[in-house]
């Protein structure tokens, strides 16, 4: 594996009480938070509560680790944090910084009556047809929707509002579940499980994500991102890549509208990944659903290598419920950009060949690819346990784009599956 690091223009630490216990939930194995720069491990008690394989990230000076099979399991957790607070004493503070792990925090913060998130506050985050139907009752543009028990509401919604339609979990991430339906012939291919379901008129205009974070009241920093390919296609085994925007006046209306759902949605400090359709000729974006969370892939350590800026750094204090910090001018002389390159086989699987892309004209400057002999795990992290991640940095969004085609044409890897 092969990642560059530069300086970061913050590292800061806590404001708590000397000796403070701080419980964080963690299932990354790669380092997108650096635990250790955002709060002293010697001055404080910080245990964690993290899988067998996210132990990776955890730093060496942790106080204790209580290892869970999942993180988004409320009752295991649980019982983990029990077990720390045991030989640790109560908590002060708890942290759970993936966005499966949101409610899971908010509700032990609840349990233990720590400050921080709490479930009504991030519930219309996680929870899409709440979310919809709040951006939607601020006058914004979403697409029509509806709760989606069973095939006949979907049928019904269909012969109203047209084919195709996306019918989706209303809790869910990484497009788990997500299913596009272009007519009656394949609503016999959907699945309902326990979990409430909503179903929306499908838009074609391409998807765009936006990144920053806001004080409750403005979105102080903002980066706007255009998918090459989407989310719910990777799934299917497709490349998924993202590629900055330099266009001014897109920039400008993307801006004010994710500042107005942010403004529908919560009056806190906020990290957010805000994903959107885009109508470049209209200027105007439609909302798809929004995250009060650093995006996943590559996008945080994109923020701390291009643009000098740890966006984990901002969520992990807002979970403290500690002052905001005064964030520096974003650096924004490159663009940059990131492609992900699906699992070969099923996971889990043994990496048989890989080619490495760093080092290749106009290629990326940074990449996250196993070595032959190397086992891709099955965990819940999806688009860190992938075939590759690789990240780039250019003069222009022509420039970057063009260097992720090229890297997606030209990457190889080889796998053997384990089951």
């Amino acid at each position: 594996m092969s990642t560059v690091q530069e300086p970061r223009s913050i590292t800061s630490r806590t404001e708590l009480p000397p000796s403070s216990h701080v419980i964080v939930v963690n299932r990354w194995r790669e380092r997108y938070a650096e635990y250790a720069d955002y709060i002293d491990h010697e001055q404080h008690r910080v245990t964690y509560v993290s899988t067998e394989v996210g132990r990776a990230s955890v730093p060496k000076t942790a106080t204790d680790v209580a290892v869970v099979k999942a993180t988004d399991d409320l009752a295991e957790v649980t019982r983990a944090v029990e077990d720390l607070v045991g030989r640790h004493g109560e908590p002060d503070r708890i942290v759970a910084l993936k966005e499966d792990d949101l409610l899971v925090g908010a509700a032990l913060r609840e349990l233990w009556n720590v400050p921080g998130p709490e479930t009504d506050q991030l519930l219309p985050f996680r929870d899409k047809l709440m979310m919809v139907t709040r951006v939607a009752r601020a006058g914004l543009a979403v697409p029509d929707f509806a709760p989606a028990p069973d095939t006949d509401s979907v049928l019904a919604f269909a012969e109203t509002h047209g084919w195709p339609v996306v019918v989706k979990p209303t809790i869910g991430s990484s497009s788990f579940g997500v299913v596009r339906v272009d007519g009656p012939e394949d609503l016999s291919e959907l699945r309902f499980g326990d979990e409430p379901y909503l179903v929306q008129t499908f838009n074609p205009h391409p998807i765009y994500h936006v990144d920053g974070c806001s004080d409750g009241d403005t979105v102080s920093v903002v980066r706007t991102s255009r998918y090459l390919n989407n989310c719910m296609d990777f799934r299917g085994g497709t490349v998924l890549g993202s590629v900055e925007e330099s266009d001014p006046a897109v920039l400008r209306f993307v801006a004010d509208f994710a500042e107005q759902v942010l403004h529908a949605l919560t009056d806190r400090p906020t990290v957010f990944h805000l994903e959107v359709f885009v109508d470049r000729t209209a200027g105007t974006c439609t909302f798809l659903e929004i995250g009060a969370r650093v995006g996943g892939a590559e996008i945080p350590l994109l923020w701390r290598e291009v643009h000098h800026l740890d966006l984990m750094e901002v969520a992990f204090r807002n979970q403290l419920a500690v002052p905001p910090l005064e964030l520096p001018p974003l650096r924004t002389d490159e663009i940059g950009g990131w492609l992900l390159v699906p699992a070969p086989e099923r996971r889990p699987c043994r990496i048989t060949e890989v080619t490495s892309m760093v080092g290749q004209a106009s290629g990326p400057y940074a990449e996250a690819v196993l070595e032959p002999g190397d086992v891709l795990p099955e965990v819940d992290s999806y688009y860190e346990h992938v075939g590759g991640r690789f990240r780039f940095r250019g003069a222009s969004t022509t420039a970057v784009e063009e260097a992720i085609q090229r890297t997606a044409a030209a990457f190889r890897v080889e796998a053997k599956s384990l089951i």
